[in-house]
Parts: structure tokens; C-alpha cells; sequence
């Protein structure tokens, strides 16, 4: 008798409506992962653990990271965030998610004094970012979807930053041997940009 393979189980947090894991979603499928997407904003509830998943994903949209008034999941969030990292099981958190992840994990975000970051903006390499498991390959210069009024002040203590930019300090770190935040949007889809651009503002 076989017993029947279960397919490797990714949590997806989604925060709002149409922030949704797009091209990250679609190369995590490709690569025989199973997305478990959960909507909180439209009654979901989180899991208390990340028992059963692969790894986990939190994605990106309007709101500040520690706006628990607009995001009273946030707390449930942070604590999937840390169980994660001292779990080693494999995160990525985008903008939004990158913010929630680096303040869980005792750095800080803040508001940009200089306005929103929007458009394609070249991302420039770190020095960490040679045989980094998921940066090492992306070539100095590359341009990256932006789209957020706040950005992450400090790292958390330990992380390893791996990418900048000209007008965003910290754009991918690393925060131990699995878990990966960014400030950028690599999960982004032509109809997404378009939707933005009728929107109200950045994320």
C-alpha cells in the first residue's frame, strides 16, 4: 500500500482586495506548491501556527504595519511572522509584508519624508547579495515595481541587507537562513499596475 503524497502547503496573508500573489504566486505553483490564501479583511481567520505549511507569504497593500485599528489581524500576523524565523520555515513578506516583518522582528518603519516611491526603480546589489538563495542571481541595475508611501527605517537586529536603492535605503534583507523581506513588488502583474494608477495612492 502507498501512502498518498500531500502537497506542500504555502499560507498566503492577503490584506485587502486586489493585492493578491500574482507572479510569485504563479512560480511557487510552477514549482509544485499548494497556495493556501487567507482573507482577513473579509473574514477570514489566520491559523494560530504555521503546523502543516511549507512556508508563508505575506503580501503587501495600503495601510501602515502597526495600524492595528485598520489591520486588527496584525498581531495574529507578527506572530506567524516570528514563529517563521525561529522555525526556519521559509517567508517572504512584500512592501507591506517586508514592513509588518521587519517591525516583528524589532526594527522600525516609518513614513517617507520625501513622498511616495512610484514607478520602476533600479535596485542596486550588496555585497550579501552574492550566493543569497533568492537574490544572488538578480543583476545589478534591474528595475523593480515600487508603489509605498512608508519604508523600513532600521533592520532588525541581525538581518543582512541585500539589495538598496537610489531613494530606498532598504529594498530585500535577510533575516536568518530563511526568511526574506522586500520593499519592492516583484509579485506584481501588468493589470495590477493598472489598477494602481486608478487608485487613490501608494501602498
Amino acid at each position: 500500500m502507498t501512502t498518498s503524497q500531500v502537497t506542500p502547503r504555502i499560507l498566503v496573508i492577503q490584506h485587502e482586495d486586489g493585492t493578491g500573489p500574482g507572479l510569485v504566486g504563479e512560480e511557487l505553483t510552477a514549482a509544485g506548491l499548494a497556495l493556501h490564501p487567507v482573507h482577513p479583511w473579509d473574514g477570514d481567520e489566520l491559523p494560530a501556527s504555521l503546523d502543516g505549511c511549507a512556508g508563508l507569504l505575506v503580501l503587501g497593500g495600503a495601510a501602515n504595519a502597526d495600524d492595528e485599528e485598520a489591520l486588527p489581524w496584525l498581531p495574529a500576523v507578527r506572530v506567524l511572522v516570528r514563529e517563521a524565523v525561529d522555525s526556519s520555515v521559509p517567508l517572504l513578506g512584500i512592501c507591506l509584508g517586508g514592513q509588518i516583518m521587519a517591525s516583528a522582528l524589532g526594527g522600525s518603519v516609518r513614513v517617507r519624508d520625501r513622498g511616495p516611491e512610484v514607478g520602476a526603480v533600479p535596485l542596486r546589489r550588496l555585497p550579501a547579495a552574492d550566493g543569497d538563495p533568492l537574490f544572488g542571481s538578480v543583476p545589478d541595475g534591474a528595475r523593480a515595481a515600487q508603489w509605498h508611501w512608508d519604508e523600513i527605517g532600521a533592520l532588525p537586529p541581525g538581518a543582512v541587507p541585500l539589495l538598496t536603492g537610489d531613494d530606498c535605503l532598504h529594498q530585500a534583507f535577510r533575516v536568518g537562513p530563511r526568511a526574506w523581506g522586500v520593499q519592492f513588488h516583484p509579485e506584481v502583474l501588468g493589470d495590477a499596475v493598472a489598477d494602481w494608477s486608478l487608485s487613490d495612492g501608494p501602498a
